[in-house]
């Protein structure tokens, strides 16, 4: 007589908790270590056809495989058994499945090369090693709605820009493990017409959300930070003076600077908008790269960090906010500050303080005819800002020596 199957129902597995194994039939068991959701898997056991030994091969969690999905994986399996087969030998034959975790470091690792920002390279690899934690043990296949659900919940609504890059990057992971055949179906991470059905609309960023310095704060500020004897110190300056991004500052070249000139070349692959962006040099500016000229080594790095050809790590300049005990502000906040201070203390025109932050005027058509980045225009306008941050007054300046 053929043994029973199709023993357990739906309810059975999803409200059963205590330890065991509970037989489907036809070698099909539901085992229970204990009564969380981790806890609770498929598995086949069977007789190998070669020698008769008892073998048992799993099938998955009951929330990546639900029962029906189970009763099919052991029809699979029982088939292969009647052939003559060994259902662990043929799954091990084939291409093994990677977890989440092994997978995502793959594809980071694949990826990167098209990251041009070091940062952006870091902030991946965090988040899915810190935030997608409970998904790095699962199998890729195995990933459910559910699992995707519990990663983003606890941080939609507190975190929600970061949540949302979280959930796109998990997207991508498994859009890559269905590239190459390690899942089939719907993707569990994908927004549109599946997460957008569930979760709450994230709340949007507000203009301005970098906190800038007041106005007419910053000349004490830069007063202050003139006085400090550090590289980090002298970067931030050159920052705020050249209205540049801090990534930009960080990874300034000796080679993207000419001194005669006055004039700082950053290449398209170090900028945001992809495409060269000129700056004129005040002064101060000028001063303070003939200042770091005796840190010049092999790097090449106009601000070099401690460890040898490489440039200051991405915190320094926040930490050097942080022991001027300035609260409240960003380093990216002071690219505001002087957009305020163009548009509101000046006359100049707006196309020349966009142009000084590097943002992109007008429509697509516009660009396409706007050749000229207004370079010469643009430097009466920053050294105009340099004398308002009080670069030009007479202060007392601690040289940094040759000391890092």
């Amino acid at each position: 007589m053929a043994r029973e199957v199709h023993r357990l129902s739906a309810a059975k597995v999803s409200k059963e908790t205590k330890a065991g194994l509970y037989a489907d039939g036809g070698g099909l068991y539901l085992r229970i270590t204990d009564g969380k959701k981790a806890g609770r898997r498929w598995v086949f056991i069977y007789r190998r056809p070669l020698d008769g030994k008892r073998c048992e091969i799993g099938f998955g969690g009951t929330l990546a495989v639900p029962l029906a999905k189970a009763r099919k994986k052991a029809d699979e399996a029982r088939a292969l058994v009647a052939d003559g087969k060994d259902p662990r030998a043929t799954r091990e034959a084939g291409p093994k499945v990677p977890t989440f975790g092994e997978l995502a470091d793959r594809h980071v690792e694949a990826m990167e090369p098209s990251w041009r920002n070091p940062k952006h390279r870091a902030q991946w690899r965090m988040t899915l090693s810190v935030y997608a934690k409970p998904l790095r043990a699962l199998l890729v296949n195995e990933i459910t709605t559910a699992h995707v659900l519990e990663v983003l919940k606890p941080i939609w609504q507190k975190i929600p820009e970061t949540a949302s890059r979280v959930r796109g990057r998990i997207e991508n992971v498994l859009d890559a493990a269905k590239v190459q055949g390690f899942r089939s179906g719907e993707n569990p991470a994908a927004w549109r017409g599946h997460l957008k059905l569930i979760l709450p609309a994230r709340k949007k960023l507000t203009r301005g959300h970098h906190a800038a310095m007041p106005i007419d704060d910053l000349p004490d500020f830069v007063a202050s930070l003139r006085a400090r004897p550090a590289v980090a110190a002298r970067c931030l300056e050159f920052a705020i003076l050249t209205a540049a991004r801090s990534g930009e500052a960080l990874g300034t070249h000796w080679s993207e600077i000419d001194l005669q000139a006055k004039i700082w070349k950053i290449p398209a692959v170090r900028m945001k908008a992809t495409r060269e962006h000129r700056i004129p040099l005040c002064e101060r500016a000028i001063e303070i790269l003939r200042e770091m000229e005796p840190l010049r080594d092999d790097g090449g790095f106009v601000f070099p960090g401690q460890r040898a050809d490489m440039p200051l790590s991405s915190m320094a300049l926040e930490m050097m906010l942080r022991r001027m005990k300035v609260e409240r502000v960003t380093v990216h906040g002071f690219r505001s500050t002087f957009r305020d201070w163009a548009g509101n203390r000046t006359s100049y025109p707006r196309e020349l303080a966009e142009h000084a932050i590097a943002h992109q005027i007008g429509d697509k058509a516009e660009q396409a005819y706007r050749r000229d980045d207004a370079l010469e225009r643009r430097r009466p306008m920053m050294e105009a800002w340099a004398k308002f941050c009080g670069a030009d007054e007479t202060r007392k300046v601690i040289a940094i020596g040759g000391a890092r």
